[in-house]
């Protein structure tokens, strides 16, 4: 097999430029040479490609297996999270509570998520000993008795917790979490430079043929034929990769503590409701507080959330005192999603605050939006399948490219390598020195904003210099004298 794609068999000639060589004087006359700014952005697509698809690989495959999580469970805990015949009504939830209280007399009663339909209604309890997660009872709304019991981690299973981990720190903790947001940091790079580069190889051709079709002209197995599945595959995807990149990076560790403080700065923060009941001298405070809140408290609580118009899922958060209001939230993330909450004074079952999801900022809507169309939940199992095409889809073009790199080796006896020749350096001598500064001020910038894009970056950067120094110093010393 050899790096080239014309018709008449002869010797490869390896590329240095990220352009596929010529083969023979017969063969099609030699591709325009790329400007400075072409050579620059090849050269810089070609190693974040080498660099960083292992990562997206990871973050491809891991993020497929999480796609189907609803699925999962309702495969894995079908017994816990269902109920095998409904009723024409349910029991009140303070009975619901009581019975889930009955089966675990251990731990703090903290959130209810009352069942419906073929739901059940899940109970969850702190325990010291299990941090953020907590131990959640699922009871039949409908006869009260208790389905099963299961750890979770913010209302998600064992199952769901597991593979969400995976996808985002392997399970390695800290360190692992740098894998995921060196993946978002970069996705959208790799994105856009393809892009441009496409358009730029097309040019004298921008038909929406060759831009969005695969030349299935091209020789079977050839780097011609694999680099336009490469591209017209990224083309198709590449809307949704960069929904996938600005999503994952607004609750990634670095950029997503920059992406909180800028929306702090701009006061479109997400809302909630204020739980304080009174001053310090009004009833219902003072020795109050010292008191837990009263469980069979909720029937009234959700009557009254109920009637001031939170429709549909909801969840009811258990204060911690009796002197602090019950929070009743909206749990529905199918479009159109449901956010409204309300505070409820329990003492008096009215509601003395509320934050209605219309009401929130846009750009906390668009985090809430996004992050739930990211999860697959959005638009149910429409968004599940369309991240499927998404994950599928990068996997093939991660694979397409390190099969072109492959295909473009050396193999002309004593010429022969392993993978082929990476784009030539110092094309940034080619770059208007004005486009050149601009560039370097905004790429700063942005590395500024998205840490794991500037760090890797700038490590490259060094690393590339250093070589480039010693290769150039060794160059001279060999060099013949006289």
């Amino acid at each position: 097999m050899t790096s080239t794609d014309s018709e008449k068999p002869s010797p490869p000639v390896p590329a240095d430029d990220g352009v596929e060589a010529t083969a023979t004087a017969t063969a099609t006359p030699t591709a325009r040479r790329p400007d400075g700014f072409g050579a620059l952005l090849t050269r810089l697509h070609f190693y974040a490609g080498v660099m960083v698809a292992p990562f997206l690989l990871v973050a491809a495959l891991t993020g497929l297996l999480y796609t189907f999580t609803p699925q999962l469970d309702s495969l894995v805990y079908g017994h816990e999270l269902h109920v095998s015949h409904s009723g024409d009504s349910t029991l009140p939830l303070s009975e619901q509570v009581t019975a889930a209280r009955a089966e675990h007399p251990k731990g703090t009663l903290t959130a209810v998520r009352p069942g419906s339909g073929d739901d059940t209604t899940q109970v969850d309890f702190s325990l010291p000993e299990l941090g953020e997660k907590t131990h959640t009872v699922y009871v039949d709304p409908y006869t009260g008795d208790v389905t099963g019991q299961l750890t979770t981690w913010w209302t998600s299973t064992p199952l769901t917790t597991w593979l969400d981990v995976l996808h985002r720190d392997l399970h390695l903790g800290t360190v692992g979490n740098l894998y995921s947001e060196i993946a978002a940091s970069w996705l959208w790079v790799l994105v856009l430079g393809g892009l441009v580069l496409w358009w730029r190889r097309s040019r004298g051709n921008r038909t929406a043929r060759r831009l969005l079709l695969p030349d299935r002209s091209a020789k079977k197995g050839g780097v011609r034929r694999t680099r336009s599945w490469h591209a017209a595959t990224g083309v198709w995807i590449a809307l949704g990769l960069l929904f996938l990149s600005a999503t994952g990076l607004t609750w990634s560790t670095y950029a997503g503590a920059n992406f909180s403080k800028a929306l702090d700065s701009l006061r479109s923060s997400t809302p909630y409701v204020s739980t304080t009941l009174g001053d310090a001298d009004s009833p219902g405070t003072g020795s109050a507080a010292a008191e837990q809140a009263d469980p069979s408290d909720i029937d009234g609580v959700l009557k009254a959330a109920r009637e001031d118009g939170l429709s549909g899922p909801v969840s009811v958060s258990v204060p911690e005192d009796g002197a602090t209001a019950w929070t009743v939230s909206q749990t529905r993330n199918l479009w159109p999603v449901g956010r409204d909450s309300v505070a409820v004074d329990a003492s008096t079952d009215k509601v003395v605050d509320r934050v209605d999801f219309a009401d929130w900022p846009l750009l906390s809507k668009l985090t809430t939006w996004g992050v739930q169309a990211h999860m697959g939940l959005l638009f149910g199992i429409v968004n599940q399948i369309v991240l499927a095409m998404l994950a599928i889809g990068l996997i093939c073009v991660i694979v397409w490219g390190y099969r072109m790199w492959w295909q473009r080796r050396p193999t002309r006896s004593g010429r022969r390598a392993l993978m082929g020749t990476p784009p030539a350096r110092g094309a940034w001598r080619g770059v208007p020195s004005g486009v050149l500064a601009v560039g370097i001020v905004a790429v700063a910038a942005v590395g500024w904003v998205i840490p794991l894009f500037g760090i890797p970056l700038a490590a490259f950067l060094a690393v590339d210099l250093a070589v480039g120094a010693l290769r150039g110093h060794r160059a001279a010393g060999s060099a013949p004298t006289g």
